[in-house]
């Protein structure tokens, strides 16, 4: 070939350069990324690991789309590791309109057979081996012989025994092996895993740290210790311990901190600080309940009166139709259940359209946690109480007041279990009152109460919520018109019987409201939330207070409005009686949680 005349070589050597200046290199941009044929949890996994989802939106060059989609092939396969298929036919295409239209690109999928376990050797060697409670564990191991390898199945349940050791106080605990083989032609996994537990250490002492100063006494936090150094170790004391702690309200902050690479003797040390929180609580606030009016709030709360532990609580809360003033004061107390023994005096004034009362009380009581779902109260009362029916005929005469005396026994328990205390989606929870007093020992009338009530709320979908609540009461007495307006039943109301007014329903002396032995009132709700925030609602009520052996029910239908506001659920709901000549429209409005 022959030489290139120079003259003519610079002129080449100038138009590419040229070439590469004024024409720009081929661009692209990518407007969607289409996975197909998998299930859900896989195309996320899949679009997740994608570099192209990456690039949707953007220009990118001709070279790197090119090579966007020859690594979309390899990401897919890895992607679909995780699920057990590691033979996938993975197909990707990609497709552009005319004049330079946004390229689409679409993976399309065939998972293939997945991989299974064939062998598995999961256990534990030392003296974990004959611990039950890991035996257990390992006998739930997933994935078990015969199902797809699932690399998440997997590492949750090792992590779940590696976790469970270290709980129940093997801190030596190391894997022996930890192998797992996949034979793609054979689509099997083959796992081997197994832990040596080393020695099972014991609880040691527990030593509470106050910073930056101490506030309660030290000796008072021990009696939360319920095992004695040289018991075996299990988090779950100390988690029991926190809760405890929490419990007491002493502390904004509570760090347990164990220490087994300072054990002695096999017992563990255990380090609790201890950040104290502020001594007092002052709370304002206005009120609004369609029952009581317009009101405000103001109260004090002493966390820790002295060094054992002690609190007060002073509480005023006024409002239209009713007013209560409260003192209260507690001891811990650590016997048999953890709780409260408590001393609390209520002065309350209470005007309906009914009825004028005013009461004082004085309670005594011991409560307890029977357990994380149920707690227990027994108290003694101490009541004085004065009332009389108020008639809307202005020309009747004036009711004098009736005075009653009662000292009682009464024993409450409360069962909850929910998964939010504030917005329960599954929950179940009830009441349970027993309460009674005998004529001529420091009371006027003879009886025995039991009051229960339920509350069921069950999730449908996301966005929806069934809520199910029932009341029933009896009373067992020949003197109800000796009994405090206080202790008899009522019902309608914001949360007994929308559609009727507070206490509108039940026995009547023309149109006042005398209270009854017996109450039962039942009520369906639907929820469904259209946002986060806000949603409505549908329901129905239907209830009785009566002292017949027939309730006559009174049915309220109605809708409302619900608003998950920054301080607790928001209700406002519209009702319409359908029983009895006086069934009108009602307007309930409450602010506070739904257990």
């Amino acid at each position: 070939m022959p030489p290139v005349p120079r003259p003519v070589f610079a002129r080449l050597c100038l138009a590419a350069l040229l070439a590469s200046v004024v024409l720009p290199a081929w661009a692209a941009k990518v407007a969607q990324v289409q996975v197909k044929g998998l299930d859900p949890a896989m195309t996320e996994n899949v679009r997740g690991s994608l570099s192209l989802v990456d690039a949707i939106g953007k220009d990118v060059s001709g070279r790197r789309l090119a090579y966007l989609v020859r690594e979309a092939e390899a990401e897919t396969r890895e992607a679909l590791e995780p699920f057990g298929y590691y033979s996938p036919v993975i197909d990707v295409q990609r497709t552009r309109g005319a004049d330079d239209a946004p390229v689409t690109v679409t993976i399309t999928v065939q998972p293939g057979t997945p991989v299974r376990v064939r062998n598995s050797d999961v256990g534990i060697s030392g003296d974990g081996a004959s611990d039950h409670y890991l035996s257990a564990e390992i006998a739930a191991f997933k994935p078990k012989h015969g199902d797809v390898f699932e690399h998440v199945v997997y590492e949750d349940s090792k992590a779940r025994i590696t976790r469970r050791l270290a709980e129940r106080g093997y801190f030596d605990a190391d894997f022996a092996t930890r192998k797992v083989e996949v034979t793609r032609a054979d689509h099997a996994a083959d796992i081997s895993l197994r832990w040596t537990s080393g020695r099972r250490y014991d609880m040691g002492v527990i030593g509470f740290d106050q910073k930056p100063k101490r506030v309660v006494r030290d000796s008072l936090l021990q009696k939360l210790v319920y095992w004695k150094p040289g018991e075996y170790y299990h988090q779950g004391r100390l988690d029991r311990l926190r809760k405890s702690l929490t419990s007491l309200d002493y502390f904004s902050r509570i760090e347990i901190q164990p220490r087994p690479e300072d054990a002695v003797d096999g017992q563990v040390p255990v380090d609790v600080h201890l950040t104290p929180a502020k001594r007092d609580i002052y709370t304002a606030g206005v009120s609004y309940g369609t029952d009581s009016g317009g009101g405000v709030r103001l109260g004090l709360e002493r966390r820790y009166v002295n060094d054992r532990g002690h609190k007060l609580l002073a509480q005023i809360d006024y409002a239209t139709r009713r007013k209560t003033a409260t003192v209260q004061y507690r001891v811990p107390a650590f016997l048999w259940l953890d709780g409260w023994y408590t001393a609390s005096l209520q002065a309350a004034d209470e005007q309906t359209d009914d009825s004028d009362t005013r009461r004082l009380e004085l309670v005594g009581s011991r409560s307890g946690e029977v357990n994380k779902y149920l707690t227990a109260v027994v108290a003694l009362h101490v009541l004085r109480e004065r009332w009389r029916f108020l008639s809307s005929d202005p020309l009747a005469p004036i009711e004098d007041y009736k005075y009653a005396s009662m000292l009682f026994p009464s024993v409450s328990a409360e069962y909850i279990d929910a998964d939010d205390r504030l917005y329960p989606r599954r929950a179940l929870g009830g009441t349970v009152l027993l309460r009674g007093a005998v004529e001529g020992v420091a009371s006027d009338a003879t009886f025995v109460q039991i009051h229960t009530t339920a509350r069921w709320f069950h999730g449908l979908g996301p966005t929806d919520r069934l809520l199910v609540r029932g009341e029933l009461g009896h009373t067992f007495t020949n003197a109800l018109v000796e009994m405090p307006l206080s202790l008899r039943f009522f019902a309608g109301g914001d949360r007994s019987v929308r559609g009727y007014g507070w206490r509108e329903i039940g026995p009547r002396n023309g149109d006042l409201a005398t209270g009854a032995k017996n109450v039962i009132t039942g009520s369906i709700e639907y929820e469904r939330y259209f946002t986060k925030e806000w949603g409505g609602a549908v329901f129905v009520d239907t209830g009785d207070a009566f002292d017949s052996e027939k309730p006559d029910f009174h049915t309220g239908v109605g809708i409302g409005v619900r608003w998950r506001s920054p301080v607790g659920p928001v209700r406002v709901d519209v009702a319409r009686g359908l029983n009895g000549p006086d069934a009108g429209f009602t307007l309930h409005f409450n602010i506070g949680a739904d257990l």
